[in-house]
């Protein structure tokens, strides 16, 4: 069960979830790309050369066999923070939590926000990522980073904030004359 989920109030609905777009990845897919074929290299030195010494060649082996486990571990740190933030328009409020050791997270009272500004690059737009602000009333302004498929956030939270208005009421017979 996600952070969100566990926070409901009763009557208050998900009405629409997203997180953090696959390109906040390529930087950690980078660099456990670079790892590996730093790693392999070493390992394959190691054992390609017979005639280095057997410390030598072990000490290589161990070096290279950390390099694939640091590859790893910087794989993982990147889905962990991806995974760890999540972000929900519900019927009552746009959530939005990010961290997993030490938490935070930020909860707009729908009624409260006066705009939402979304910010799309040119690959953003191709790819389906961009930035959000959210302004509350009072000025307090909010952003949020390389979130996937951010118009549609924008538009949940606009339809939320529309059905929390009240109509407009017909005129009464009264008011006619």
């Amino acid at each position: 069960m996600n952070y969100i989920s566990k926070t409901l109030v009763p009557g208050e609905k998900v009405v629409y979830t997203t997180r953090l777009h696959w390109i906040v990845m390529l930087g950690h897919i980078f660099g456990a790309v670079v790892l590996w074929v730093m790693g392999g290299y070493v390992l394959w030195y190691a054992y390609a050369h017979a005639q280095m010494e057997a410390t030598s060649r072990h000490v290589a082996g161990f070096g290279g066999a950390a390099l694939l486990v640091c590859g790893l571990i910087v794989l993982l740190a990147g889905s962990i923070r991806r995974n760890a933030t999540e972000m929900a328009v519900t019927t009552r409020r746009v959530v939005v939590k990010t961290g997993l050791a030490s938490r935070r997270t930020i909860e707009m009272l729908l009624n409260k926000v006066e705009t939402i500004e979304v910010t799309e690059p040119g690959m953003g737009r191709v790819l389906g990522y961009g930035s959000i602000t959210m302004i509350g009333t009072g000025g307090t302004s909010e952003g949020f980073h390389k979130i996937a498929r951010p118009l549609e956030f924008r538009n949940a939270a606009q339809q939320q904030i529309e059905r929390l208005m009240p109509g407009e009421a017909p005129a009464s017979p009264a008011a006619r004359q």
